[in-house]
């Protein structure tokens, strides 16, 4: 039994089948990649994993626990937290009110603004920030939570070249300290690649393939349906 499994999640929309019989599972510590291209279902499959969206059938076992039934902050309670593809900061609280409605430790908080950049926006109303920034203000917040998996959905959109390297040092040393689960949907293959310990690929709402990096760049399905050439 792996850390978490996902087993037969399917969700439609009208005649839109969103999710078909998806499948995936990861073992504690480690870092997948979900990839895919626009509208393969990686976002809808999110949703459903933590509690955002009830899907028609499967489910979401987290160290043995189905949780598929759980309210989202159940879910969150039991370990679970996500972050969005756009950043619900409030926009009227400070940045550091912001991190702190996860947990109440100002010395972490402080920790994790510095981390990345924000420490000088502390006391600023999060409305004040980039878009780029609230990536940043939506991840720590998500830290902060002590989260045994975290799902990021596209961590990296938006951020700084420079910063995006600081934050794959973080999140590779999130993993060897206190071997967090990571499942990360994200476009930035070059991220993916030197991050994943195992990538999976979704093209129309159902998993085409999955392996090493290595293994899913080489393959002919992930080249046809999201690369678009031969690798």
């Amino acid at each position: 039994m792996a850390f978490f499994e996902v087993h037969d999640m399917t969700i439609s929309f009208g005649g839109l089948v969103a999710n078909a019989d998806v499948n995936i599972e990861a073992e504690e510590g480690q870092i997948v990649g979900l990839i895919g291209p626009n509208g393969a279902g990686k976002s809808t499959l999110f949703n459903c994993v933590s509690g955002f969206l009830r899907a028609q059938s499967g489910r979401v076992l987290l160290d043995g626990r189905r949780i598929e039934r759980s309210p989202a902050y159940r879910i969150a309670r039991a370990g679970l937290v996500r972050t969005f593809q756009t950043p619900r900061t409030l926009a009227r609280m400070t940045v550091l009110e912001n991190v702190l409605l996860a947990r109440d430790s100002r010395t972490r908080a402080h920790e994790l603004l510095e981390l990345v950049r924000l420490d000088g926006h502390a006391d600023e109303l999060a409305g004040t920030l980039s878009g780029g920034q609230r990536k940043l203000l939506d991840l720590i917040r998500a830290l902060m939570a002590e989260p045994r998996i975290l799902l990021l959905d596209e961590p990296m959109a938006g951020v700084a070249p420079a910063l995006r390297v600081e934050l794959l040092e973080h999140i590779l040393a999130l993993r060897a300290r206190d071997r967090v689960t990571l499942l990360i949907v994200e476009h930035d293959l070059d991220f993916v690649m030197r991050a994943c310990d195992r990538v999976i690929v979704m093209n129309d709402g159902r998993v085409i393939a999955q392996g090493t990096p290595e293994d899913v760049r080489r393959d002919e399905r992930v080249v046809d349906a999201y690369l678009g050439a031969r690798h």
